[in-house]
C-alpha cells in the first residue's frame, strides 16, 4: 500500500532533515509510529498524503507515485483515497459538524455527494457518539467530540488508507478503547490500511507492527 524509497525532506530556513531510506506498509496492515517529539512523524504523514513534497525520493500509495503528481492531482488523490485524521482536527468553525464531516465531497469533483453519503455520515456520527451534535458548530464541542468528528470525516470516503495523527489523543481511556475499536472495525470492513502516529504506548499491542521514528531522524531541530 505504501512504498517509500530514498526519501529526503527538509523545511526551508530550518536545520530539520528527515531521511527515510526505505519503508513499506502492506495493504491491510495496522502500523503505529512512535518516536520523540520533533522526529518527523507528522511530517511523514503529510508527505505520504501529498501535502508536502519531498526534496528527493519516491512515495507511492497503492502503486501511485504521489510526489510525481501536480498540486491538483495530489489533492484529488488525497481526498479520494486517503482519510486523514489531523492532530489539530482541521474542522471549519463556520460549518456545522455534519457539514464538516461532508466537507471532502464539497471540495472536489472526484466525489459525488448524494443521499447515500449523507446517510453514511449520520451513521458514522451515531457510531462515534456525536449524532446529537451534528447541527452544532465545532466551537461548541469538547476536544474529544471534535476528535470524533474528525475521525468521521476521515472515514466517510471509505478510503483505502487512513493516516491518523494522535487520533485518540483527546479521548479518555474508556472512549479511547471504544473509538479505536470502531476505527479498526471500519478499516476491516474495507480491507483498508492504517498508519497511526501515537504517543500512547498502551495502544501499541493493538497494532500489527510498530515503527520507531528515531531511526529516521538526522541531527537538527524542528517541531513534529
Amino acid at each position: 500500500m505504501i512504498d517509500i524509497q530514498g526519501l529526503e525532506f527538509g523545511y526551508a530556513h530550518s536545520d530539520f532533515r528527515l531521511s527515510v531510506p526505505s519503508l513499506r506498509i502492506d495493504g491491510r496492515e495496522r502500523v503505529a509510529v512512535i518516536g520523540p517529539s520533533g522526529s518527523g512523524k507528522t511530517t511523514l504523514l503529510n508527505l505520504i498524503a501529498g501535502i508536502f513534497v519531498p526534496n528527493n525520493g519516491e512515495i507511492s500509495v497503492d502503486r501511485v507515485q504521489v510526489n510525481a503528481l501536480g498540486d491538483a492531482g495530489r489533492r484529488d488523490f488525497r481526498i479520494t483515497n486517503i482519510g486523514f485524521v489531523f492532530q489539530d482536527f482541521e474542522l471549519l468553525d463556520y460549518l456545522s459538524v455534519l457539514d464538516n464531516i461532508l466537507h471532502p465531497y464539497r471540495i472536489t469533483r472526484a466525489l459525488k455527494l448524494g443521499q447515500e453519503v449523507r446517510g453514511r455520515a449520520v451513521a458514522l456520527a451515531e457510531q462515534m457518539g456525536i449524532a446529537k451534535y451534528l447541527k452544532r458548530r465545532p466551537d461548541e464541542l469538547s476536544q474529544g467530540e471534535k476528535q470524533r468528528a474528525a475521525i468521521c470525516r476521515a472515514l466517510l470516503t471509505q478510503p483505502k488508507l487512513v493516516l491518523a495523527d494522535e487520533a485518540t489523543g483527546n479521548l479518555d481511556p474508556e472512549n479511547k478503547t471504544h473509538i479505536l475499536d470502531l476505527l479498526f472495525a471500519s478499516l476491516a470492513e474495507r480491507d483498508a490500511t492504517l498508519l497511526a502516529v501515537t504517543h500512547d504506548h498502551d495502544l501499541l499491542a493493538r497494532f500489527d507492527r510498530v515503527v520507531d521514528f528515531r531511526q529516521f531522524r538526522t541531527p537538527g531541530a524542528a517541531n513534529d
